[in-house]
Formats: C-alpha cells, sequence, structure tokens
C-alpha cells in the first residue's frame, strides 16, 4: 500500500539526505521506532493498521530485551541509514506501539537536551508522521515537516493517506518543506 507513494516522493533516498544533512551540520538525530514485542499480540483490540500491521508481523521483535531475530526483520533499520544510526550518537528512543510517542520517551529525551524545534520526517505520513507532529505541537515544541522524506498507503477504499497528510501538515505543522529545502535551511 505504500510502495507507490516510496517512490513517488523519493522517501528513502530523502532521508538519507536528511540525515546526511543533519550529520554534516551539527544536528542530533533521533529514531521513534515500532516494535511489536510478543507481549502485545494479547492485546483485546486494535484500529486498522494496527491490525494489520499485527497480522503482517512486519515489525516484531523477540522482546524488549532482545535483539534476536533483528537484523533483517521489518523493524531493522535499512543498511543505507545503519551509518547514522549506528553511529554511536544518534538516539533511538524506546518504540511508540500505536502511532504517536505518547507511549515513548521521545519528548523526554528531547526535553533533556533543551531543544524544541523538531524537523519531523519518517513513516507513515498519514499515520505514525501525524500522531508524532500533533503530540509534538502539543508538548510545546515548533516541528518542522520535511514532506518528500515520508510516504502513506493508497487503499482503493481508505483513499490516499499522503494526500490526506499533506493537507493536515499545512493546517498543523509550524513549516512544510522539501528535501531541498530543509537542507539548505539546515546550512
Amino acid at each position: 500500500m505504500v510502495s507507490n507513494s516510496v517512490k513517488e516522493n523519493r522517501t528513502v533516498e530523502n532521508i538519507e539526505h536528511i540525515f546526511k544533512a543533519a550529520k554534516q551540520h551539527g544536528f542530533e538525530v533521533f529514531i521513534s521506532p515500532h516494535y511489536y514485542y510478543p507481549t502485545d499480540y494479547g492485546w483485546n483490540f486494535a484500529g486498522t493498521v494496527e491490525r494489520m500491521m499485527l497480522e503482517s508481523r512486519e515489525f516484531d521483535r523477540k522482546g524488549a530485551l532482545s535483539l534476536d531475530g533483528f537484523l533483517r526483520s521489518g523493524a531493522d533499520w535499512l543498511d543505507r541509514y545503519k551509518p547514522f544510526i549506528e553511529d554511536g550518537k544518534t538516539i533511538v528512543v524506546s518504540p511508540h506501539k500505536a502511532y504517536g510517542p505518547q507511549s515513548n520517551d521521545l519528548v523526554l529525551q528531547l526535553r533533556k537536551r533543551n531543544i524544541s524545534k523538531v524537523i519531523l520526517l519518517g513513516m507513515l505520513a498519514n499515520i505514525c508522521v501525524e500522531a508524532h507532529l500533533r503530540d509534538l505541537i502539543e508538548q510545546g515544541f515548533e516541528v518542522l515537516i520535511v514532506k518528500d522524506a515520508t510516504a502513506a498507503p493508497q487503499h482503493p477504499d481508505l483513499g490516499d493517506g499522503y494526500k490526506a497528510a499533506l493537507i493536515n501538515f499545512g493546517y498543523l505543522a509550524n513549516a512544510v518543506l522539501s528535501t531541498n529545502e530543509a537542507v539548505k535551511a539546515m546550512a
């Protein structure tokens, strides 16, 4: 459901471009991963996309204290991102479980570093990115969205999540820029 949006936006390449610029210009980088542990399969209810992710087991990890099976799983990083994420400087916060950072320590990590402005990108635009945007704004952060360093599902019945996200980004974010515009602003 996401592949066309990823290709159209050049999401994978644009995320890498933002990683490079962030590291080059001394920005702190935070990753808010999405993992499911075996205990999460005991949930009694889930939203539409949560059910899809749980059924596909795409973000499965064997447990919070284990990296067994992490490499090459849907929860692993793309190889091209590993040099940026595994550099000993990137902050990988605890996983979010539904969509937003309310269930992880992203806000704590940002506040402990006196960060008040966030450049936000990643998957999925209309779900996790938008949920992070909404919570960060409610928590008092200024948030810039990199609109082509994200993508969203396109579903015949549910609609185009990317178009929906762009509309909401425009209404909610402090700024919405392309990758090239964001990289220029970071310099």
